[in-house]
């Protein structure tokens, strides 16, 4: 089957693309939403630019709209119909595990294009995901945080086991689903290249947010 792959950059979709390629079904392009924020368009606090890169490092095509919050599902479609009418793609995966309104709004929006909505990993237990994540080597940071509910020194770190564990000793949802932490992938076994963070710095966006403002990047060759 030809798949769109609703992307966002991080860790879950990473993982959601990575399970799809196993089972055999091809990605025709990934689809990623920037959104308005702290004064422009952002994807969890991060340029979009960076974003086009990751697609460039894993060699897949993307497609990449802007949209005010209230128009992001009108946007999606418009962009997912786009694809699915230019590259015959029957479906749309999708990284959502355990929030049911988000399933539900992919399986909606899914119906309305005549598309099968996919979520493959959706109702798995969380640490098992995220050390599935790890252990098949993927290696992703820590972009933003909800600083009212972990601490800002999270920024930049690098998703480990120790990051796992501090993660469960504060208490949050253990994948970020409810908003607590996001990620950017930057190298994996699917990855031509990797991406490597030149420069950053940290900016606050009112009222919760603290993110990783990645200045400066470039992609490596793997294995430089």
């Amino acid at each position: 089957m030809r798949v769109i792959v609703s992307w966002s950059g991080g860790k879950d979709s990473c993982l959601s693309l990575y399970r799809a390629l196993r089972r055999g079904l091809k990605p025709v392009s990934l689809l990623n939403i920037a959104t308005y924020r702290g004064g422009g368009f952002r994807v969890h606090g991060l340029n979009p630019d960076i974003i086009i890169d990751q697609a460039k490092a894993l060699d897949l095509p993307i497609v990449q709209r802007v949209a005010e919050w209230e128009r992001y599902e009108e946007v999606f479609k418009e962009a997912a119909k786009e694809i699915r009418d230019r590259l015959g793609a029957e479906g749309i995966v999708f990284g959502d595990i355990l929030l049911e309104e988000h399933r539900k709004w992919g399986l909606k929006v899914c119906e309305e294009l005549g598309m099968e909505a996919l979520s493959p990993l959706y109702g798995e237990d969380e640490r098992k995901l995220i050390m599935e994540f790890m252990k098949s080597g993927f290696k992703a940071v820590v972009v933003c945080v909800r600083a009212d509910m972990l601490p800002e020194e999270l920024l930049g770190r690098m998703l480990d086991e120790d990051l796992v564990k501090a993660l469960e000793d504060i208490g949050v949802d253990l994948c970020g689903e409810y908003g607590e932490y996001h990620t950017l992938v930057l190298d994996g076994p699917i990855f031509k290249r990797r991406i490597e963070i030149v420069e950053s710095d940290v900016e606050h966006i009112p009222p919760d947010y603290a993110v990783l403002n990645i200045l400066r990047w470039r992609l490596v060759d793997s294995g430089v």
